[in-house]
């Protein structure tokens, strides 16, 4: 089946399908739903029409740009679909990225990001994060 790079965001659901998928935490469809629009960019590469990687940059457009829910589905992973999902991203960060830009990520596996380039920050810097409880 041949492979195509849609560079956009996936549906709600798919999203958070491929987040379990790819072993990601669980997303509402709610949260999906009004998050995805709000995306920088986004890349969804599909098999067959079936969501199977996905990347996505959320920020301000010029000072801060985060790299958000980089995600492959493991009956596809090992076949550089997740570099791919990065070469997209680096892409788009590239043309739009200014003097003193800040691009940051959460990294599950931080070894494989540092094979592209970004490096950690720790320990100059240390990522933090903070839960809230949903309100009604």
């Amino acid at each position: 089946m041949t492979i195509t790079y849609e560079e956009s965001v996936p549906s709600p659901q798919e999203f958070c399908e491929l987040r379990v998928k790819a072993g990601l935490s669980a997303k509402s469809l709610k949260a999906a739903t009004v998050a995805l629009p709000n995306s920088l960019y986004g890349i969804s590469i599909r098999q067959g029409g079936d969501l199977i990687a996905m990347g996505r940059v959320v920020g301000d457009g010029a000072c801060n740009f985060e790299i958000v829910d980089v995600a492959v589905d493991p009956m596809h992973q090992g076949k550089g679909l997740g570099r791919k999902v990065m070469e997209y991203i680096d892409h788009y960060l590239s043309s739009v990225a200014l003097e003193g830009s800040y691009v940051s990520m959460i990294a599950d596996e931080p070894a494989f990001y540092e094979k592209l380039g970004y490096k950690l920050v720790a320990p100059s810097c240390q990522g933090m994060t903070k839960k809230f409880k949903p309100h009604a």
